[in-house]
């Protein structure tokens, strides 16, 4: 299930990047870039941290291909269909929740503790969407006042409570996975914000 999992997430993070982009009138070779970023730029970051070298769409090109055909597809069928841009933070949001889970994972797998497995959940969930951002001249979104990172250290919190409390892993992420998307879903249909640094000085 992780496995199909994480291809599932590679797809969503590949389009929200190619609708990004296309948002920004890139060309199809911008287009490809920033959405192949999207795609596997927290995962690549996180193996090489953890030293799970060769990083994981080495070992396994189909992440490439799902995230190409992804943002192809997406490229094509937008001159087409009419796509709601106002849709992509949800579509963001799903991909932020898979991600979260696989990344706390994949650390666990590694002999990581809780605290280093925690940072890498939520590495991988965040990281494809800064870079995203910051190719598309937009102040990331992690960065900004609404809550993103928190909902996804949220969830790999309640994905590792529930191992430790003996639940078995498949359930585990589901459970875990769905707290971070109704987290991020409810803080994009509230507006819901972290409190912001203020000072007098």
């Amino acid at each position: 299930m992780l496995y199909w999992l994480d291809l599932f997430g590679t797809a969503v993070f590949a389009i929200s990047g190619c609708l990004i982009a296309g948002r920004q009138r890139m060309d199809l070779f911008g287009v490809m870039v920033v959405a192949l970023a999207t795609a596997i730029g927290g995962g690549t970051f996180r193996d090489l941290i953890l030293g799970a070298t060769p990083v994981f769409w080495v070992r396994d090109p189909l992440y490439i291909q799902i995230g190409m055909a992804s943002a192809l597809t997406v490229f094509w069928g937008a001159r087409r269909i009419n796509i709601n841009l106002s849709e992509l933070k949800y579509a963001d949001a799903l991909g932020l929740a898979v991600f979260t889970i696989i990344g706390t994972q994949k650390a666990l797998d590694y002999g990581a503790g809780v605290t280093i497995a925690m940072m890498m959940g939520i590495m991988t969930g965040v990281m494809g969407g800064m870079i995203r951002d910051l190719l598309c001249g937009q102040v990331p979104m992690v960065l900004r006042s609404e809550i993103y990172a928190a909902a996804s250290m949220v969830g790999a919190g309640v994905y590792l409570l529930l191992l430790a409390m003996q639940v078995s892993q498949e359930a585990s992420m589901l459970l875990s996975a769905l707290v971070t998307l109704v987290i991020r879903v409810l803080a994009i249909r509230k507006n819901l914000s972290l409190p912001t640094f203020r000072f007098h000085g």
